[in-house]
């Protein structure tokens, strides 16, 4: 059914800062924001806070934002499973996800700082059973460029 399992996508993917390219749905985009890394970072590691102004999305159960901590979290309603793999401040959170027992995913967020600004660069890969058909690269582009955009509204906006 996938062509990686959770584990192997978790080790060889997000742990090594990248997402699978040979997925059948992955997506990158990226967004300037005009403050330092540190503050962007902030925002990004309080994912509770997430709830404010990321359109959708919902903490379900959270412990503590490290690598190899599991939590769960909604998307639009659709209930997620994920682990942290790289959390390193002021430049990298990403984590593996399931939804559904169906499908998984890795997602990077990567932070450059660029003069006083901040480059925010979102991957990520996603498989599983119709993953085209179910959310393409189309639907999953605009989804995470929406939440680019909260991103950089909410942090500059504080």
């Amino acid at each position: 059914m996938f062509a990686k399992d959770l584990a192997t996508l978790h080790a060889d993917y997000a742990l090594r800062g990248r997402i699978d390219d040979t997925a059948p749905v992955t997506s990158s985009s990226e967004i300037v924001i005009d403050a330092p890394a540190q503050r962007v970072w902030e925002v990004l590691a309080d994912l509770r806070g997430w709830e404010t102004w990321a359109p959708g999305f919902r903490v379900r159960a959270l412990d503590a934002v490290e690598p190899g901590r599991e939590f769960r979290w909604a998307q639009d309603g659709t209930p997620l499973r994920s682990r942290f793999a790289i959390v390193e401040p002021g430049r990298e959170l990403s984590w593996t996800g399931s939804a559904l027992g169906l499908y998984r995913a890795v997602d990077r967020m990567v932070l450059t700082a660029e003069g006083g600004r901040t480059r925010v660069t979102l991957q990520e890969s996603f498989d599983g059973p119709l993953a085209r058909l179910v959310f393409g690269e189309r639907k999953l582009r605009a989804a995470h460029e929406t939440r680019l955009n909260a991103l950089k509204s909410h942090v500059e906006n504080r």
